[in-house]
């Protein structure tokens, strides 16, 4: 047998029980959005950073490489001379990174 609703101007008790759900649901999606939203959020951002980090860092390798290389075949003489060269060049990047940085005592200020 098929049971027809009566569609009249009052709330039957059907309509309250789908309200009461539909409030909890939004309520449930509220607190979820406020709370997984975030970590959800930080925890892809960790892990795309740690992509590019890993890719970077790759990628420098490969060029200091290449780089050397490079210098082997432009430079005259044995490999040495290339590498004294790249050494020297590190190095003078170093020194430079070594004279900016900023005393011990004025870092905790």
């Amino acid at each position: 047998m098929i049971f027809k609703r009566e569609t009249d101007s009052r709330e039957t008790p059907d309509d309250s029980i789908d309200a009461a759900v539909a409030r909890f649901a939004d309520a449930v999606d509220a607190v979820r959005s406020r709370t997984s939203g975030p970590l959800i959020t930080a925890a892809r951002a960790l892990v795309y950073g740690l992509v590019i980090l890993t890719a970077a860092v790759g990628v420098v390798v490969l060029v200091a490489i290449a780089a050397i290389r490079a210098l082997d075949i432009a430079v005259p003489g044995d490999v040495w001379s290339a590498h004294l060269i790249a050494g020297g060049a590190f190095g003078g990047a170093g020194a430079l990174a070594w004279s900016k940085r900023r005393p011990r005592a004025a870092r905790r200020t």
